[in-house]
């Protein structure tokens, strides 16, 4: 078994020829065979070799070495090898020799070889080894040297906690402070105040409480030993001098030591809810946001102030501008943290001032000089979306700068702007009129096929006037260029009708074709055209197809884009008629949208394009060519009333969802009845800062609204007892598994249930998957019919299904051999790592384009109803719906869902259900996974499987 030390490296397995080349070097004179020598011999003693002989050979020819590389090596050796008889369970007679050698030690006129030794004895464990070594131990206290005296400290405290430490050092806690009181170093300081706090804790707190005023005066390393012990004691109940602690860890919170005012910080939180001891820590927060420069410091403080936004809302929001200084650091992480914490912190007071700095981050974000610009960009806009959405009164003064950004080269962030567009139009009536008449203006800057799809949209539902109706189907017809789409040349070639020589203003044009041979040897026709200006300025040659933007989309290929367009020419057609009130008007921006349709559908079905039109594109352009033939009323209601209403709709919907969202995450307390209330009016305010007045206040608010009663109850603390062995088995083992985050924490209770004494009871862990013993568990000698609490700490470092296994080992006094118990299996669930989260519909789809793994898992399930169903699914695999219910509702047969996770990991979990109801009721389909690893998947998949077959159980 691998046994504990400070030196951890592997080394193969030895032989015994290494073994006696080992003894041959220490035997030897020279000095760095020795040192090699003994560096085999420690590798080969921590891998499990026990190299029985070689102790003496350390003891005569090592043991008077001078030199100090072989004396560190000594020590190193001496930590690891067994001191005690494996029999008896007495120390070694050997080891007289060796207590003997480290009195000399520390008793030697170099300073180095003392130190070590008492660095040594901080890890000796044996009373009769280190009972003869006090007095020296006791004297280098008062060494002229720091160094020494700081590692004297240390031993002092190491041997005063063991087991009977008491007995061999009964005045130590005497000794430390008088040392304390008289000590200039701060490594010493340090460690004799340690010694107190954790051996003497009223010494402790006295030396702090008399040193009140000077604290702030400490050596940094002082300090946050004293923050530490200022936790450790005001975790008792009714303190009544908390509010000497407060006045101390405020004192700290202007500290020279970034580390010391961090942790000062996070003291004064959890000692005070008062208003001004929050407010103070997140100002502290704050300065160190904006002079650390560190990203992973910035991320912690911005951790820590998110806590505080969960139960303070009210203080965080004076902060709001400071953490908003934060978005200057250049790493994208920082930035969308900042923006996520703002957000969480709008208020009507503050909504504008919050937009205003937002709004300025935009517009530098337009030079071009930051690194991510446009990542970065996108993220403002969304915050910018959110404000206004929860702030109406706002997006005035955003929305036209906004959308400058719909023709951004960054796809995404320009779908982000005109998805914004599109909400506030709809909830601002007001900005109606300038927001058309500005995409109008911009349309033709607009480069992606998503966002020129939606801008159509626009365009058809929210163009009302009879100016705004007609500058809409002009700036289509100028962004799709000139029909048609394409031409045939003499020689049966398709080219492009716009490539052409453009026309200039004013000018006469003069063409010429001749056939030209190719260096193939094929013939082509050769077109020029000569441009006579007759009056400036000309039409600069690239202006008209910069305009084009919906040619060369739906030349590429787009016929979706190309179905937008004509539903929107549609659109305004018809409203055309409606506003216009002459019908030769109408009836030619009607013949001019069936030609822009026919033309499209020409060019779908010709050979120009190497994919021709797909079926939907073409009857929903069929569609709109025999709307405009023949329109009925109903018709015409349709398409101009109820698909805005719809998307109303869908508004109200999704803002239904976020304030259930809100609802759910607000945290709901409950107090008993008879519970006790302290009113601090009633209390004595003799000698109470206002500080401890308002904690007081604080405290009573808390008691009175039920924040002081415990999360989880006994009965959920039972559900995670796991039983490891049988009845029967002469040892019984049951355990508790606590999952937090990235560690497991298994507390085990091991029970003798027989009437011998077991020695080295040893819990052996192994584990499969992504988990990782923290350390082993040591060898415990268990009395007849009592027990033993063991904890084990595994560190996980992904989101996978993993297995903990092992055996309980011990040995009896009349059976020689070790006894073995197996203990069952412990599997670690992933429902434990997973938790609901949300993410826009456009971050599902793109993340779904990425994700490499995908585990498919067929529906087999008793379960008749689809909708039940999919209620089981989430309720299983603890998972959030993003498809709206509106989206659910109704009898079809058919269900399709998307659903959403995120790990402890930051890993993404997405899942596609899509399940119809057979002739015979019962429900097929599949569910697809994805994820970034394949861990989660495959884990999401077996936990799928396994629960599906089940009702609501």
């Amino acid at each position: 078994m691998e046994k504990p030390c400070t030196l951890l490296v592997h080394f193969d397995k030895g032989s015994p020829s290494m073994a006696n080349e080992i003894k041959a070097d220490l035997e030897g004179s020279d000095v760095a065979a020795k040192v090699d020598a003994m560096k085999r011999a420690i590798m080969l003693l921590l891998n499990g070799e026990t190299l029985p002989h070689l102790f003496i050979t350390v003891v005569r020819y090592v043991l008077p070495s001078e030199d100090h590389t072989i004396q560190k090596l000594l020590l190193l050796y001496l930590e690891i090898v067994d001191k005690r008889d494996a029999a008896s369970g007495k120390v070694l007679p050997e080891m007289i020799l060796i207590c003997q050698n480290l009195r000399n030690n520390l008793q030697h006129p170099n300073e180095y070889i003392r130190g070590v030794t008492l660095r040594f004895l901080c890890r000796l464990n044996e009373p009769e080894l280190l009972e003869p070594l006090v007095p020296s131990i006791l004297t280098n206290l008062e060494h002229r040297h720091h160094f020494i005296r700081r590692h004297a400290l240390s031993a002092i405290s190491a041997i005063y906690r063991l087991p009977h430490g008491d007995q061999l050092l009964p005045d130590a806690p005497d000794l430390v402070e008088r040392s304390l009181a008289a000590e200039q170093d701060a490594s010493a300081r340090r460690n004799a105040f340690l010694m107190l706090c954790a051996c003497a804790q009223e010494g402790a707190v006295a030396c702090l409480l008399t040193n009140a005023e000077h604290v702030a005066e400490w050596p940094d390393l002082l300090q946050m030993a004293a923050v530490d012990l200022i936790r450790k004691v005001c975790r008792s109940p009714n303190r009544s001098d908390k509010g000497r602690y407060i006045k101390i860890i405020i004192s700290l919170l202007s500290a020279a030591n970034t580390a010391v005012v961090y942790e000062s910080a996070g003291a004064l939180v959890s000692l005070s809810s008062a208003p001004t001891a929050v407010r103070a820590a997140a100002n502290t927060y704050c300065q160190l946001l904006s002079s650390q420069s560190d990203n992973n410091v910035k991320l912690i403080v911005l951790d820590r102030l998110h806590e505080l936004r969960a139960s303070h809302r009210d203080v965080m929001v004076d902060v709001v501008m400071d953490v908003l200084r934060a978005l200057s650091s250049p790493n994208v992480d920082v930035r969308r943290k900042v923006l996520d914490l703002v957000l969480d912190l709008l208020t009507p007071r503050n909504v504008e001032e919050v937009v205003m700095y937002l709004k300025k981050e935009v517009v530098k974000t337009q030079a071009g000089e930051l690194e991510k610009g446009g990542e970065y960009r996108q993220m403002l806009v969304q915050a910018i979306h959110a404000c206004a959405v929860e702030h109406p009164e706002v997006a005035g003064s955003v929305v036209h700068l906004l959308m400058d950004f719909l023709g951004d080269t960054n796809v995404a962030a320009a779908v982000d702007v005109v998805l914004f567009v599109r909400e506030i139009i709809e909830t601002n009536p007001k900005l109606c009129v300038s927001m058309i008449q500005r995409l109008i203006d911009t349309f033709y800057q607009i480069r992606a096929s998503r966002v020129c799809s939606c801008a159509l949209w626009i365009l058809g539902e929210y163009s009302l006037s009879l100016s705004e109706v007609e500058s809409a189907i002009s700036t289509i017809k100028l962004c799709l260029g000139d029909l048609p789409f394409y031409t045939v040349s003499e020689e049966g070639e398709s080219t492009d009708s716009s490539k052409p020589a453009q026309p200039v203003v004013n000018s006469v044009t003069v063409s010429s074709r001749r056939p030209v041979v190719l260096a193939d040897g094929t013939y082509a026709t050769q077109s020029a055209a000569m441009e006579t200006a007759i009056s400036a300025p000309a039409v600069a040659s690239g202006s008209l197809s910069s305009t084009q933007n919906l040619r060369s989309l739906i030349l590429s290929g787009d016929f979706f884009l190309a179905a937008v367009v004509a539903c929107t020419l549609t659109k305004l057609v018809l409203r055309l008629e409606e506003v216009q009130p002459s019908k030769v008007e109408a009836n030619r921006a009607s013949t001019g949208a069936l030609l822009i349709m026919v033309s499209i559908l020409q060019l779908g079905q010709s050979s120009y394009l190497s994919h021709p039109i797909d079926n939907d594109s073409y009857d929903r352009i069929v569609l709109c060519v025999r709307l405009l033939c023949n329109t009925g009323d109903d018709v015409r209601k349709v398409w101009l009333q109820s698909c805005r209403q719809s998307f109303t709709k869908m508004l109200a919907e999704k803002q239904f969802r976020e304030i259930e969202e809100m609802k759910a995450k607000a945290q709901i307390s409950h107090a008993q009845p008879d519970d006790l209330i302290d009113f601090y009016h009633l209390k004595s305010r003799r000698g109470m800062s206002q500080l401890e007045l308002e904690d007081a206040v604080q405290d009573d608010l808390k008691a009175a609204t039920g924040e002081f009663t415990k999360d989880a109850d006994d009965a959920n603390r039972l559900n995670h007892i796991l039983q490891l062995t049988g009845f029967s088995d002469p040892v019984y083992a049951e355990a508790y598994v606590t999952v937090h985050h990235y560690d497991i924490v298994l507390d085990v209770t091991v029970i003798n249930r027989t009437k011998e004494t077991l020695q080295n009871l040893c819990l052996e862990l192994a584990t499969m998957g992504d988990l990782k013993l923290v350390d082993r568990p040591q060898n415990y000698t268990l009395a007849p019919e009592s027990s033993k609490q063991i904890r084990a700490n595994i560190k996980v470092s992904s989101t996978e299904t993993g297995v903990i296994f092992g055996n309980i080992v011990y040995e009896t006094s009349n059976v020689m051999e070790r006894s073995v118990v197996v203990l069952n299996d412990i599997h670690i669930d992933i429902m434990d790592y997973i938790s609901p989260a949300t993410c826009a519909d456009v971050a599902f789809r793109n993340m779904w384009a990425e994700f490499e793994w995908e585990n498919k898992v067929a529906v087999n399930t008793v379960i008749q109803d689809e909708k039940e169903f999919l209620d089981h699914i989430i309720k299983s695999t603890n998972m959030k719906c993003l498809t709206p219910p509106s989206a659910l509702d109704g009898e079809c047969g058919f269900i399709a869902a998307n659903l959403y996770a995120k790990s402890v990991f930051g890993e993404d979990a997405l899942v596609n259900i899509s399940v119809e109801k057979q002739a015979d009721g019962k429900l097929s389909g599949y569910i697809r996974i994805r994820s970034k690893t394949q861990g989660i998947a495959l884990s999401l998949g077996d936990k799928i499987t396994l629960k599906q077959k089940g009702g609501s159980s």
